[in-house]
């Protein structure tokens, strides 16, 4: 069995493809700010060198929408150039080609560092988590009125299955860009926030409210969404049942 350095280990994502690995019989090293014996901010790269040396791949799942991801990524690169790293596999977002927001431009940045990087490499671009879409839904239903972006839809994917392939890909040998994985529905939010409303048994009136701007504009297009690798399997429907059903 190989060692597996995962990166953002103790993170949605990443603390499922550590666990996946390690339940295939990998050596997993978690990396984190916090994780020992390998806890290392990327941002700064101090302690990376013990974390990659002797790894035979690295998942790179660690990101922030605060900024830092493009230096992260150079210190990770740099570190696995050093220690001969031969696959490094990194977790994209679809539509960061086409989206025009900061965070987006930010990870289509790391995706061409690796490309340019001379390391063999693989990457997964997916659409969003279920959670994400939950948490956006949750924070417009703190009011009476829950306002949401008139004709935007979403394709929110379980992040089970996204860590199952992910470590699949870190199993192999480097792919380059994969195809897409996309969740099984594209749902409008007026659809997902009423689903929402009948898992979590709250009333609120929905508002859809025109956008503008480039970032609205290609959101509205369906710059984000995968229709056609709408390879997921857990709904959105499903997951709310699941979560809220726990929480009761």
């Amino acid at each position: 069995m190989s060692t597996i350095l995962v990166t953002g280990g103790t993170g949605t994502l990443g603390s499922l493809v550590a666990e996946k690995l390690g339940a295939r019989g990998h050596e997993v090293r978690v990396l984190s700010r916090h994780a020992e014996p390998y806890a290392v901010d990327l941002r700064d790269g101090r302690g990376l060198d013990a974390a990659v040396e002797g790894a035979e791949a690295i998942v790179h799942c660690a990101s922030t929408p605060r900024g830092g991801d493009e230096r992260a990524a150079g210190h990770l690169i740099a570190a696995a150039r050093r220690h001969r790293v031969p696959h490094l596999a990194y977790i994209s977002i679809v539509g960061v080609d086409r989206v025009p927001l900061p965070y987006y431009r930010a990870k289509l940045a790391v995706e061409k560092q690796l490309e340019e990087s001379g390391l063999g490499w693989s990457v997964l671009r997916t659409t969003q988590f279920h959670e994400l879409v939950l948490m956006i839904l949750e924070s417009s239903a703190r009011l009476p009125v829950m306002l949401l972006p008139k004709e935007v839809s979403d394709q929110p994917i379980e992040v089970a299955e996204v860590a199952e392939r992910l470590a699949r890909l870190a199993e192999g040998e480097a792919a380059g860009r994969v195809a897409d994985m996309g969740g099984p529905e594209v749902l409008s939010f007026t659809e997902l926030a009423e689903a929402y409303l009948r898992a979590s048994g709250r009333r609120r009136r929905t508002v859809s409210v025109p956008l503008v701007g480039r970032t609205y504009a290609a959101l509205r297009e369906g710059g984000h969404l995968t229709p056609e690798h709408a390879v997921g399997k857990g709904t959105f429907g499903e997951f709310l049942g699941t979560r809220f059903a726990r929480a009761a």
